[in-house]
């Protein structure tokens, strides 16, 4: 039997086409690492920082957010990156649908189904190197 099988019904992307920004798949798609001092975490000692303050104008979305441990989303607080002499190991950018569905099913995608999703994942796409 194989593991890729089309169904009708359950999985349907957002209107919009942009999937939802939840701390669980921002953090997988950052690869548990602080984007800021490059060190890995756990989920729980990890944030959702906002390279733009929202005080700022910056909006809670994909390719404005990474993962940030607390220290350096403290030590940045609501500065810009030129302000607090901080750098982005890595640009942010918003997942495609195929590319959330592999960061919500982290450790239960099976090898094939990954090579499956992988030839819809966008360029810039950490989960290219990833599996």
């Amino acid at each position: 039997v194989h593991s890729i099988i089309a169904c009708v019904g359950r999985v349907v992307p957002p209107p919009d086409g942009v999937p939802p920004l939840t701390n669980q798949a921002l953090f997988v798609r950052d690869g548990n690492t602080c984007l800021y001092c490059g060190q890995h975490y756990r989920d729980g000692d990890l944030t959702r920082d906002h390279v733009v303050p929202g005080s700022r104008g910056g909006r809670d979305q994909w390719d404005n957010v990474v993962a940030a441990c607390r220290r350096c989303n403290h030590l940045k607080g609501n500065r810009l990156l030129e302000e607090c002499g901080f750098e982005l190991l890595a640009l942010p950018y918003a997942p495609n649908f195929a590319e959330y569905l592999a960061l919500i099913n982290s450790g239960r995608i099976l090898g094939d189904q990954m090579d499956f999703l992988r030839r819809s994942f966008s360029a810039n796409s950490r989960l290219h190197r990833r599996h």
